[in-house]
């Protein structure tokens, strides 16, 4: 199964693709409405607008087995100490050996944006990204089976 942090993520179509190619259930968890293509391996969960609750209900059902997309990187370390693998959008793997560093790094970046206006946002998503999130994707899903 797949799990999604759907509110904001950039992969959306690429996740439906996969899960209807390898014939795995996606779950997409919102805080609220998402239009979503109709497939029976594709469902939305709408969570509620609570403070953190998309990521409690994903945290809620992850198991050994599952594969959690998310760009936060609390969520992806919630997601690691219940067994299940995360990826977030541009295909990169958190594991128990790599997400201290990255909520350390998180940490970090909050510090010294805290005060500082921030201006322009991320950079934009590219054919790139995608194209790695979704070579990532197969490789994890390959991997546990």
């Amino acid at each position: 199964m797949i799990l999604i942090d759907a509110d904001a993520c950039p992969v959306k179509p690429q996740i439906v693709e996969v899960a209807i190619r390898r014939n795995i259930p996606a779950i997409f968890v919102a805080g609220s409405y998402l239009r979503l293509p109709d497939h029976p391996l594709v469902r939305l969960f709408v969570a509620g607008e609570g403070f953190d609750a998309a990521d409690d209900a994903i945290v809620e059902v992850v198991r050994p087995g599952t594969v959690t997309v998310t760009a936060d990187i609390l969520l992806a370390g919630r997601v690691i100490e219940k067994g299940g693998a995360v990826l977030d959008p541009k295909g990169r793997e958190f594991t128990e050996a790599s997400i201290g560093e990255a909520v350390a790094t998180r940490n970090l970046m909050a510090d010294l944006r805290g005060g500082i206006e921030q201006g322009g946002g991320p950079k934009p998503y590219t054919k790139a990204d995608r194209a790695a999130f979704v070579n990532a994707l197969d490789r994890v899903l390959t991997r546990i089976g």
